[in-house]
């Protein structure tokens, strides 16, 4: 048994996706073979043509990129919001092949470690009874299998951890980062989405310079809920604008 936090690692990904996205969007507007078409985008900076198409919202042609990520240490509460992000592919581990009979990484609420030690004791207890209780249910259906592990994971609390493949394409990472970006997207969906917002700055700047919550390019969408925070939250996406690859 132990906490875990949120790791992202973004394990493959469209080669040179900002030159498909160039690629894709002056195909739409040219009437050059495809041959010239591509020495014309291997041949000249493409940074003010992708720009432009992206302002404009010609935003189609980002669905020729993709990017597929390892996420580790979340939660299955987590998991429920983010599988409401329906243009992606994901892939998770299984609570009904997999045993969580030896212990189960858990997630502790930042709101719960701020009220201290005795807390944070507790919140550990409750977890380790949860999973007597797993293995408890598990023996008596049987011991270790997935027939046993499929109804003894009902008592599993949201907190336990997972981990997942996920794929999307860039056009439904914008739309997933203005969302979960956002100061008032729940903590846990947020801090990952600014660590594979992160990534993807680095490895695709032209596709998400912009990208990030809607107040980095207009006013907050949340009306009165609005965090009042937008100055910061803009520097926080200059920051990882000027990250260098690693």
């Amino acid at each position: 048994m132990a906490r875990t936090n949120v790791k992202v690692t973004l394990i493959r990904m469209t080669p040179d996706a900002d030159a498909v996205t160039a690629l894709a969007a002056r195909l739409c507007y040219s009437g050059m073979d495809m041959e010239a078409l591509l020495e014309s985008i291997e041949s000249r900076d493409q940074s003010d043509f992708v720009r432009g198409v992206m302002k404009m919202g010609h935003l189609s042609v980002a669905e020729h990129a993709s990017f597929t990520f390892l996420v580790e240490g979340v939660s299955r509460s987590l998991l429920a919001q983010l599988t409401r992000h329906r243009i992606a592919s994901f892939s998770v581990q299984s609570q009904r092949y997999v045993s969580m009979a030896e212990a189960f990484d858990y997630i502790l609420p930042p709101s719960i470690e701020a009220l201290g030690e005795e807390a944070v004791a507790e919140y550990s207890r409750q977890m380790e009874e949860m999973h007597r209780w797993y293995c408890m249910w598990q023996e008596k259906l049987g011991g270790k299998g997935e027939t046993a592990n499929q109804d003894a994971r009902f008592v599993l609390p949201n907190a336990a951890a997972t981990r997942l493949v996920m794929t999307m394409n860039a056009r439904e990472l914008s739309h997933f980062f203005t969302l979960r970006c956002c100061s008032r997207a729940q903590w846990e969906i947020r801090e990952m989405a600014w660590k594979m917002l992160a990534a993807c700055k680095q490895k695709a700047p032209l596709l998400f310079e912009t990208a990030g919550p809607a107040c980095l390019t207009g006013k907050c969408p949340e009306g009165k809920k609005s965090c009042g925070q937008q100055e910061a939250v803009r520097a926080r996406a200059e920051a990882l604008n000027n990250q260098k690859e690693e």
